[in-house]
């Protein structure tokens, strides 16, 4: 007859060992990803509420206007450019937009037409446009902006605002997903003492739940 090896039970003291490790790892990434996700939660939390009543709030609309002519030596070498195309103006043109109408358009596509080019300037809060007569090299730039509340939600949806802040967007995100996944692992270890844990967490799923099931149509 073989005997039966029951294993002993763990030490309580590598137990508690163990606990205090993932207590102590989960406590620093917790802390650190809050830190990192902290102004961008607030940003995201606050223009949730302003993008909710977007409807309630008015906006603050301005448009601006400003005219130029086009040189003569560069309004030349735009004849060289192609009759209908979405390639970006010339380095020289673009230059020049720069510094007559602190823009960027270099790099930007162009809605070309044999007779002017036009160029999108959309922005957060706000969109733009620049076109430049052909036969004229008269330029036109006009800028509309809705406000800094209307700024801010475009940053929340991401419009128009550019490849880093879509990256940044991403990292905020990750920083997120770390906060909310040991926050809730330090929930879970500190549940023993807390008996109203799984109820309250409970009630965070069950609500959001509820409200899709009966009352979004």
């Amino acid at each position: 007859m073989t005997e039966t090896v029951v294993p002993s039970p763990k030490p309580r003291k590598a137990l508690n060992a163990t606990r205090s490790f993932w207590l102590k790892q989960l406590h620093q990434w917790h802390w650190i990803s809050a830190a990192v996700s902290l102004v961008g939660l607030l940003l995201f939390a606050v223009t949730g509420i302003t993008l909710n009543h977007a409807a309630q709030i008015p906006g603050q609309v301005e448009t601006v206007e400003a005219t130029a002519v086009l040189p003569a030596p560069l309004l030349e070498r735009l004849s060289a450019f192609p009759q209908e195309t979405t390639d970006p103006v010339p380095d020289a043109v673009a230059r020049w937009a720069s510094e007559q109408f602190k823009v960027s358009i270099a790099g930007r596509p162009t809605e070309t037409t044999p007779e002017e080019i036009y160029v999108a300037l959309a922005e957060p809060g706000g969109d733009g446009w620049l076109t430049i007569d052909r036969a004229t090299g008269d330029a036109l730039r006009e800028r509309t902006t809705r406000g800094w509340i209307a700024y801010l939600n475009d940053l929340h949806k991401g419009r128009n605002a550019g490849k880093v802040w879509f990256w940044f967007i991403d990292v905020f995100a990750v920083a997120c997903v770390i906060f909310a996944v040991t926050g809730f692992a330090l929930t879970w270890m500190h549940a023993r003492q807390r008996p109203s844990t799984w109820p309250l967490l409970g009630l965070g799923v069950l609500i959001p739940v509820i409200i899709a099931l009966i009352f979004i149509h």
